[in-house]
């Protein structure tokens, strides 16, 4: 008898934070169909570390790597190495928006048959649903979108050293997004803080921050008048998952934070405004939505949200 091969499944997924998140039940799909098969994924490798090993994936190459320029150009010089990389999967699935084929048709020449067009533009159902659907031509269906992330003994231990000292009540907040039309105003989550420290004085918060997020983080740290807060500044994100994992309770925004704390099991309470929570928030248990009136941000007013945000303790 030959050795048998692994079946390799190639899965291209560009795009934000969130986007990879509510990509994992797609993932989880083709993890659960081909547990011995070697899935590997084209993206960002900083993003994906939140699947790499972590159950979804056993390999992740980056989406930036030069010689893939050649793969985006209409009769561009593709690399033979690429081309043999590509040549070496069973089956494709590219979430990449490439509407004039283009991609594809490359990567066909490059002797791929099974080629998966996944991409789908979220308008009408649950960006999990609409992203797991075009998985429906290899007969797998999608029932359950919450995404799930899987955590290691050692991501937690490593979030235990990075916290430290037991506190009897931590709460996770993230005030900031990509977009500032996202943002509840800074003011409203320094009297969310006020509130949560003058509830529980022994307690601790923790303030996610990262690139997009200094202003708002600043004006906050400005406008809290203790010093129990800690700032996880710019970690990497399976730290940040672990962390919030830990603590078991977030507060944030329709962000890619606000789907991993999600993603993880933490009790969630996401503010969203202009953005339709139908289409993009996570449907994991535990999650509690709170939209601001008319999308209008100026209408949600702190007592409203800390009451929300006191019913994560039950």
């Amino acid at each position: 008898m030959g050795v048998k091969v692994k079946p390799r499944i190639l899965v291209i997924r560009g795009g934000a934070l969130g986007d990879f998140v509510l990509t994992l039940p797609a993932l989880g799909l083709l993890r659960d169909a081909f547990l011995d098969a070697h899935i590997e994924l084209i993206g960002y490798p900083h993003i994906a570390a939140l699947a790499l090993d972590r159950y979804y994936l056993d390999a992740v190459r980056s989406v930036d790597y030069g010689p893939l320029a050649g793969f985006y150009a209409k009769n561009g010089t593709l690399d033979p190495a690429l081309m043999e990389y590509f040549a070496s999967f069973q089956q494709v699935v590219s979430y990449l928006y490439d509407p004039d084929k283009i991609f594809e048709e490359n990567v066909r020449k490059a002797g791929v048959k099974h080629y998966l067009a996944a991409y789908r533009k979220v308008d009408a159902r649950h960006a999990a649903l609409e992203w797991a659907s075009p998985l429906e031509s290899l007969a797998l269906y999608l029932e359950n979108a919450a995404s799930r992330i899987v955590l290691s003994d050692k991501d937690r231990e490593v979030a235990r050293k990075w916290l430290g000292s037991e506190k009897s009540e931590r709460l996770v907040i993230h005030p900031g997004s990509g977009s500032v039309t996202k943002n509840w105003p800074v003011q409203g989550w320094c009297e969310l803080g006020r509130r949560f420290l003058a509830r529980f004085p022994a307690g601790e918060l923790i303030v996610v921050s990262g690139e997009a997020d200094v202003k708002q983080v600043h004006e906050l740290v400005n406008g809290l008048e203790s010093g129990r807060f800690r700032i996880a500044e710019n970690l990497p994100i399976v730290l940040v998952a672990s962390i919030i994992a830990e603590c078991q309770r977030f507060a944030g925004h329709d962000t890619g934070i606000g789907h991993v704390a999600a993603g993880v099991g933490a009790r969630c309470l996401l503010l969203f405004g202009p953005t339709d929570p139908e289409l993009w928030a996570p449907k994991n248990a535990g999650v509690n939505v709170l939209r601001a009136p008319m999308g209008d941000w100026s209408r949600l007013t702190p007592g409203t949200v800390w009451r929300e945000v006191a019913q994560l303790w039950g």
